[in-house]
């Protein structure tokens, strides 16, 4: 269970931030300069979670909101999944593990922290609660078990994002998606690389045209669902 928190902005500054090019553009820098300050507290802090959120038990607790406050609370349920896999991987590498890939998915937490923090932020009262996961099924000292479910958790994020960007109303949103989907896809691209370096854009995830998997959240929901304990039922998600 994550918990770890920043400051979170009111709901109405975030309206008026976004009611013009210029005021949504200081509106995305504030929330970036947000986003690596909760990264660095995390990081001096050893990513430590603490036991302070309030959690969901039911999916009657996630209240995802309409429009683009649901498709913001949708990744934000997405990145807190991948943080905290990866909180709990760097806590506990797996037996062999190189300076190189300690230093490389060290990377992965921070920017997968820095991105739960940003939805965070940017949702502020809107926000669903903090989920609890459970990776029982993964063994953490075993490589071929960490990279198996780090594969299908980039692999998963990228096409959630690609899924959802055409519904994103504010212009906003779907700039800030498309730079945090195409660092997800650099985490996915290197983790196929330590997997098998021939299957980092395989036929799999790229198309003929070149273009990546895109997942409506059913897809996503029903293939994150077994890591989540909260229930969840993708017929309610409202998309």
């Amino acid at each position: 269970m994550l918990t770890n928190k920043t400051l979170s902005p009111k709901r109405e500054e975030i309206a008026s931030a976004s009611s013009s090019s210029s005021s949504r553009r200081n509106f995305l820098g504030q929330l970036v300069g947000l986003t690596a300050i909760g990264t660095l507290a995390a990081c001096q802090k050893n990513v430590e979670p603490v036991n302070n959120a309030i959690t969901a038990t039911s999916s009657e607790d996630l209240n995802f909101g309409k429009g683009d406050i649901a498709i913001l609370n949708y990744a934000y349920l997405l990145e807190q999944l991948e943080a905290s896999f990866y909180i709990m991987l760097t806590s506990r590498f797996y037996s062999g593990a190189t300076e190189y890939e300690k230093k490389r998915f060290s990377q992965v937490r921070d920017h997968e922290i820095a991105h739960r923090e940003f939805f965070k932020t940017a949702l502020g009262s809107s926000a669903i609660p903090e989920l609890e996961f459970d990776f029982s099924t993964i063994d953490f000292t075993k490589k071929s078990s960490v990279l198996a479910n780090a594969k299908t958790f980039e692999d998963l994020g990228v096409s959630a994002y690609n899924g959802v960007a055409n519904q994103i109303k504010s212009v906003d949103y779907l700039l800030a998606a498309g730079k945090i989907v195409s660092v997800e896809a650099r985490h996915a691209a290197f983790i196929r690389d330590l997997i098998d370096p021939v299957s980092f854009a395989d036929s799999t995830v790229v198309d003929a045209n070149g273009l990546d998997v895109a997942n409506p959240p059913s897809v996503v929901i029903a293939a994150a669902d077994p890591f989540i304990l909260t229930p969840l039922n993708a017929t309610w998600f409202p998309m």
